[in-house]
């Protein structure tokens, strides 16, 4: 027993000096909490799966960013939906970040030594069992590259979150504007309905009469056909839409109706798919440092004790070999870093551009709800002037029957923009992930 002792006193020391080198800023932090696993009396309550508390003693700015962020969405319809389907959402990229977190737990004591059972047989046939604790003294930082990396993959677990819970909302209010859009361009067709059904019912009268003739009442006919036929589709698109908006939801979401004025996305809030490209970036750097450490030379220490007494040795190693492409290797790794520092650039690019496109496609949209209010409001004085001329004799019903057509046309299309312009603000604050407070991702 006093063999046993003495290795592993040794060992512990060792594990001590090796805390402090190549563990950076927080060494020092992770050497004092190295052995909370042997203390049952500390704190155990379950830390919140989205904290900026990382396991390793620091705080991520990336998952403190994360809870910062606040919805652009005030109370009214959108919120209510977006709560409901909250309330639903199965947070599959939750569990995701909760392994992620499990495996930054266990790197962040990779340094600790080692301490297994060794059985072997001898030439003699005998069998002799050993205790070997193996200890790490110096390795170029690859144990703290491999607790960086463990980090670095929470950071993306936990943007990966995010945008799973931004994207839920965003097609929860989606199929929201798609219902109520198809609800509203199904009322024109409701309210135009009693006029067309008079000037059927006035052509048939006037067929009867002998004054016009079956061809001109089928032509009315056929309109009216139609148009009940588009108030029909409008009315089973909405009913669709708000089906599998209820199935996405906690609660039934049939009574909730209206637009609402959503503010401009903060134009300081980073878009989450440039936040997840740095936090793979750091984690690919985080790889390749490890991967590079693993062709430089490291130092250990290793107790055995047995039987026939203990031994305490220091051995000097390089993990991956000597080998001939090792000089390639490294460089590749050296490429690997620059690579997962471009790939942040090009996605804050093409971030940029999609954001620019629907800026664009946004101005568009109000231009043309402007100019489609303008045409419906000059189709609506077209009829009331052919109207007027009807009565007078001036006019025939078909005549009227196609401006009436025309102004029902284009009071669809007018109606239809402004849920437009809703769905694409509502995309932008996807990218910018600000359709979700902080607390409830």
């Amino acid at each position: 027993m006093r063999s046993i002792g003495k290795a592993l006193g040794a060992l512990a020391l060792g594990s001590a000096l090796s805390g402090c080198m190549g563990s950076g800023e927080g060494g020092i932090g992770v050497t004092r909490n190295a052995f909370n696993f042997l203390s049952p009396a500390e704190d155990t309550q379950p830390q919140s799966v989205l904290s900026p508390q990382m396991e390793n003693g620091t705080e991520s700015e990336i998952i403190a960013g994360l809870l910062n962020r606040r919805s652009i969405l005030p109370d009214g319809p959108y919120a209510e939906v977006a709560s409901a389907v909250l309330d639903a959402n199965a947070r599959a990229a939750e569990a995701d970040l909760r392994a992620a977190r499990l495996r930054a737990e266990a790197a962040s004591s990779n340094w600790l030594p080692s301490l297994g059972p060794n059985v072997s047989l001898t030439s003699l046939g005998s069998v002799v069992a050993s205790l070997v604790v193996e200890q790490t003294l110096f390795d170029n930082g690859r144990r703290k590259a491999e607790r960086d990396y463990a980090a670095a993959d929470v950071e993306v677990a936990a943007v990966a979150l995010a945008q799973d819970t931004n994207r839920r909302v965003l097609d929860a209010l989606e199929l929201y504007i798609t219902a109520e859009a198809m609800q509203a361009r199904a009322g024109v067709n409701a309210a135009a309905l009693e006029r067309m059904n008079h000037f059927a019912y006035v052509m048939s009268e006037r067929v009867r009469g002998g004054v016009s003739n079956r061809a001109d009442l089928q032509i009315v006919e056929q309109k009216l056909a139609q148009m009940r036929s588009d108030l029909l589709s409008d009315q089973e698109a909405s009913l669709a839409a708000l089906a599998e908006l209820n199935a996405m939801a906690a609660r039934p979401l049939d009574t909730v109706h209206g637009l609402t004025a959503i503010q401009s996305s903060a134009a300081n809030a980073l878009p989450l798919s440039v936040l997840k490209a740095e936090a793979e970036a750091q984690r690919g750097i985080a790889a390749a440092r490890a991967e590079r450490a693993g062709f430089l030379p490291s130092v250990t220490a290793t107790g055995t004790v047995n039987n026939n007494g203990s031994d305490f040795g220091i051995g000097v190693g390089i993990p991956n070999g000597l080998g001939f492409g090792n000089g390639a290797a490294m460089r590749a790794v050296e490429a690997q870093e620059a690579a997962a520092r471009a790939r942040v650039g090009q996605t804050r690019e093409d971030t940029n551009r999609d954001l620019r496109a629907l800026e664009a496609e946004l101005g568009s949209l109000q231009r043309q709800m402007a100019q489609a209010q303008t045409l419906a409001a000059q189709a609506a004085a077209n009829y009331d002037i052919f109207a007027a001329q009807l009565r007078e004799g001036q006019r025939t019903v078909n005549d009227v029957v196609g401006v009436f057509e025309t102004k029902v046309r284009t009071e669809r299309a007018a109606v239809v923009i402004q849920y437009d312009i809703a769905k694409v603000e509502l995309r932008i604050a996807a990218i910018h992930g600000t359709l979700v407070d902080g607390e409830r991702i």
